[in-house]
């Protein structure tokens, strides 16, 4: 990519810059050779010398599944995807300043110069199949521990915050967010190290998921001790604590909430309503506030209830890191942790669902905990629909009845047409579905014709350039936003291998 350069340790051979396009231009052009589809997808990976990490495992799996996958666009769709975070986001990779041994991984989200705590653990989960224990520095292994200590850096400077810009090791110059030069945000922020400060519980969630997919596939409990995970663990603990003050105490006065966001927009979901609090939440539900969705739009009700799945979720599986961890007070943060999870879980399954007219019992995307609720999913993760993936333990008749309402015309963010039928969001608005969640529907269906459908329209809807893009005109193909977007991508890969292991042979499948 134009502009890179690769302070990396000798996993990565530096580049030399006027070698390499700029990945965001170069994504929107077709590259030959064309797949033998009648799609005629390009072939988008960068050059060798251009990748930002080599994976030999990643290249070894493009090469096995050459000849599991019948079809050759789904194939050629599968070689662009899987690897394109490591082929163009590992912007770079290096050691801390003040200690040789902690690895960093600086993962950008696409064509965004910034590290997103959401993106860069889903994007490292794309790789977690292939994900086992290693100390070589060339290792998935090595890229997850730079990923989780970077996170945990940026918890301890900025827990309540998003986004990211590079570690000061890298020498790489802060991104500057032209949106975000005016936001008047409690608590306060430096925009040398922050790039966008938006909290969302998922954020918060993400450094667990990442840290629990890292442990589980190594078993590798002692770097968990050796740098600050504990420390971010407990930034995120007291985040979440602060984020139950409700709007109001006992004697009607307005508490004084321990987060603002103010943003001048024209854009609703860009700012925080009543000057930077939020619209009120009541005290008592036992859930934890997020001012933004994953999609960085702002909630209606402040009690998001995907983001409180997933914390509760990847809190549990966490605490069993700690419970691990050799120290002093290991033992009680981890008691702390699945406490705390038991406890939001049992708040959403008493606060959070609701009796819906058409499908019965179902769960509520979003509620203030005074009795109003959003009834509706949008396509980032987590989302309802996305409960399962995200290992939330859903009752299976809400989360059927709640699937059977996001995935149909009572959701209004569900988009229809003859390109493709997902759900969508207002971050791009009504007509824009996202292939995300064509591939989350995928990932939490076990109807073979589902799947077929859905893998039809993900393959048919990328205007020729084969990639996953973030979001497309149900109606026209062409209408699309961010062909370089990276977790999709990755989410996309990994989806073909949960096939391998769930439906191997839905990868037969022609979609001539």
């Amino acid at each position: 990519m134009h502009g890179l350069t690769l302070f990396a340790s000798a996993a990565i051979p530096l580049l030399a810059v006027a070698e390499c396009p700029d990945y965001s231009d170069y994504s929107k052009v077709v590259h030959e050779p064309l797949s033998s589809g009648k799609y005629k997808l390009a072939y988008q990976r960068p050059s060798e010398d251009c990748r930002t990490f080599k994976s030999q495992g990643v290249e070894d799996t493009l090469t096995r599944f050459e000849s599991i996958i019948k079809d050759p666009d789904l194939y050629r769709l599968f070689q662009n995807a899987y690897p394109n975070s490591l082929d163009t986001a590992v912007k770079w990779k290096g050691v801390a300043a003040d200690n040789g041994e902690e690895e960093l991984t600086f993962l950008i989200t696409g064509d965004i110069n910034a590290m997103w705590l959401r993106d860069s653990s889903n994007q490292m989960q794309s790789y977690l199949p292939l994900l086992n224990a290693s100390s070589d520095p060339n290792s998935l292994a090595s890229l997850y521990r730079g990923v989780i200590n970077l996170q945990a850096r940026y918890l301890l400077t900025s827990p309540y915050c998003n986004s990211f810009q590079p570690p000061v090791e890298s020498n790489i110059p802060p991104a500057e967010n032209p949106s975000a030069s005016n936001d008047v945000v409690v608590p306060a922020y430096n925009n040398q190290s922050v790039f966008e400060c938006k909290y969302e519980l998922d954020s918060l969630a993400a450094f667990l998921e990442v840290s629990t997919n890292y442990y589980n596939a190594t078993g590798d409990v002692e770097f968990f001790g050796k740098f600050h995970w504990v420390e971010a663990i407990e930034a995120v603990l007291k985040v979440a604590q602060e984020m139950t003050t409700p709007t109001y105490g006992e004697d009607g006065r307005v508490l004084e909430s321990p987060y603002k966001f103010n943003r001048d927009t024209d854009r609703a979901t860009e700012t925080f309503a009543n000057d930077g609090i939020g619209n009120p939440v009541a005290n008592g539900t036992g859930l934890i506030r997020s001012g933004f969705r994953p999609s960085d739009d702002s909630t209606i009700y402040q009690f998001y209830i995907p983001a409180n799945m997933m914390f509760s979720a990847y809190l549990k599986s966490a605490s069993e890191i700690m419970g691990n961890i050799n120290s002093d007070k290991s033992a009680s943060l981890a008691t702390q942790m699945s406490d705390l999870s038991s406890s939001i879980q049992e708040a959403i399954e008493t606060q959070a669902t609701v009796n819906h007219l058409k499908y019965g019992k179902v769960y509520a995307f979003e509620i203030d905990g005074f009795g109003s609720q959003n009834i509706m999913d949008d396509a980032n993760i987590p989302s309802l629909l996305s409960a399962p993936f995200n290992t939330y333990p859903v009752n299976e008749e809400t989360y059927a009845n709640t699937r059977e309402l996001v995935l149909g015309a009572s959701n209004p963010y569900f988009m229809r047409g003859p390109v493709i039928n997902a759900v969508g969001g207002p971050h791009q608005g009504p007509g824009m579905a996202w292939p995300m969640a064509s591939i989350v529907r995928i990932l939490t269906t076990d109807d073979d014709d589902e799947i077929k459908g859905q893998l039809k329209q993900i393959v048919s809807s990328t205007a020729g350039l084969g990639l996953v893009h973030e979001s497309i005109n149900s109606f026209n193909e062409t209408d699309w936003t961010r062909q370089w977007f990276s977790w999709a991508n990755g989410l996309f890969g990994q989806m073909i291998l949960d096939l391998e292991d769930r439906k191997p042979d839905i990868l037969s499948t022609s979609f001539q």
